[in-house]
């Protein structure tokens, strides 16, 4: 009995318009819980994450020429960048003479780190991949994998615990329960959005806790004088050298990650994205969406494999399914109390899915050195991954700062990473396409 599933490649004419805009709709749930965990993390606006996010995929569509299944949504690898960013006392005083968020110089970073992307899509077309890529080797990337969750990890745990109340950090670690329940148990859709899932079901017991007077978790002053209808707040990029390096270096570890999730989404639909539309234009894509978005004041984008997981579930492998999720994301971006509602979500419930969210960021960096097969019985990899994870934690707490650059755990830990695995003796790492199928939760 044949069991292979039938891939629906043109989806109108298969399927019809009616189930085609569901379908659609289903990617929208897909993503939707991650796109704004980023903002609901950070501080960046509900509402312009979501109208970046649907642009940034219409224009992916755009330069592949519609051949690439991808949505674009908010990228998580960037939370390191923009946490220290935001905590940077040069850039929160200098924002702050401009009557500006710190968070306008994170969006300057995004959108030069973006124009990065296209760079180095012109340098795969030129010399190509597998040179550009030996100075990316996994000795490199996965210990900066592993450094951004370690970064972020504190975070995490003073949401959770900071109130100090028990009540409030039980209600935290419901969502953390939640995600590991369904992540091991859930079938279907519950599985693919167990993120969504556990903020919907963890906002319901906060809202009750509120609402019965046990504890004031839920403040609903966020909904005074919103609109149903009205533009996303979208604001203007600020620029800083030391915001731009941080963001770059985290580019160009996403970058390698892009690389992979074209590799997973052709697996997936039976095509090589990597020759036909090519890296040059999924590259430019990706990059120059995110470079849209910090234009608009929004975070980076990044291809989602919560949406290639819906495809591999349903074998509906038409790109306009995605653009239908891309306007939906759009229009819901028009609704300034649906940045309320979000706004509204504790701080404790915040810290519990950042708790496993940033641990998973950490655990793919360890992944990346198991599947790449790293072989630290050899000193100059325990070398390159130690200097790196000591630069990232030690240089996170106490920066490097000449003039106005200030380099960060993020920004030293790359640097002093790349140039130590290429003057040390032993470089034998050959880029080959691998499997990176990489979902975050």
């Amino acid at each position: 009995m044949d069991t292979k599933q039938t891939r629906i490649e043109n989806s109108v004419r298969e399927l019809g318009w009616g189930k085609t805009i569901v379908l659609g709709l289903q990617h929208v749930f897909a993503m939707f819980g991650a796109t704004v965990l980023v903002p609901i993390l950070t501080g960046f606006s509900v509402s312009v994450t979501l109208f970046c996010a649907g642009i940034a995929t219409l224009w992916f569509h755009f330069i592949t020429k519609r051949r690439v299944p991808v949505f674009l949504g908010s990228s998580f690898a960037f939370l390191a960048a923009y946490a220290s960013i935001a905590n940077d006392s040069r850039i929160v005083e200098l924002a702050s003479s401009k009557g500006i968020s710190p968070l306008s110089y994170a969006a300057g970073g995004v959108l030069i780190s973006g124009l990065v992307y296209a760079v180095f899509a012109l340098l795969f077309k030129i010399i190509g991949t597998r040179k550009v890529m030996r100075l990316f080797p996994p000795v490199v990337t996965g210990p900066i994998i592993i450094l951004i969750g370690l970064i972020l990890s504190p975070s995490a745990v003073n949401n959770l615990t900071g109130s100090g109340d028990p009540i409030i950090i039980a209600l935290g670690i419901v969502p953390i329960l939640i995600i590991i329940a369904l992540h091991i148990w859930g079938k279907g859709m519950a599985k693919i959005i167990p993120i969504l899932i556990a903020i919907l079901v963890s906002y319901v017991l906060a809202l009750i806790v509120t609402l019965s007077g046990l504890r004031q978790v839920i403040d609903f002053s966020a909904f005074s004088g919103k609109k149903v209808v009205g533009l996303p707040p979208f604001a203007l990029p600020h620029f800083d050298i030391g915001a731009i390096i941080t963001c770059v270096v985290v580019a160009l570890a996403a970058m390698i990650e892009h690389i992979g999730d074209m590799m997973a989404i052709g697996e997936s639909t039976g095509n090589n994205f990597i020759e036909n539309p090519g890296l040059t234009r999924t590259l430019l894509g990706d990059g120059v969406g995110s470079s849209i978005a910090g234009a608009l004041g929004g975070p980076a984008n990044t291809t989602y494999g919560e949406n290639t997981g819906v495809i591999v579930l349903t074998g509906v492998t038409d790109p306009l399914v995605i653009e239908i999720a891309a306007v939906i994301a759009i229009l819901l971006s028009m609704s300034p109390i649906l940045d309320a509602a979000i706004s509204t979500v504790p701080s404790c419930i915040i810290g519990g899915i950042s708790f496993v969210l940033y641990g998973m960021i950490s655990a793919i960096g360890l992944r990346t050195l198991v599947e790449q097969k790293v072989d630290f019985t050899a000193t100059r990899n325990v070398l390159v991954a130690a200097v790196i994870l000591i630069s990232g934690l030690g240089f996170n707490a106490y920066p490097i700062k000449i003039g106005p650059i200030q380099f960060g755990g993020l920004a030293c830990a790359a640097l002093f990473g790349i140039i130590l695995n290429a003057i040390l003796p032993g470089k034998d790492y050959e880029f080959k396409a691998i499997d990176s199928k990489r979902d975050l939760i």
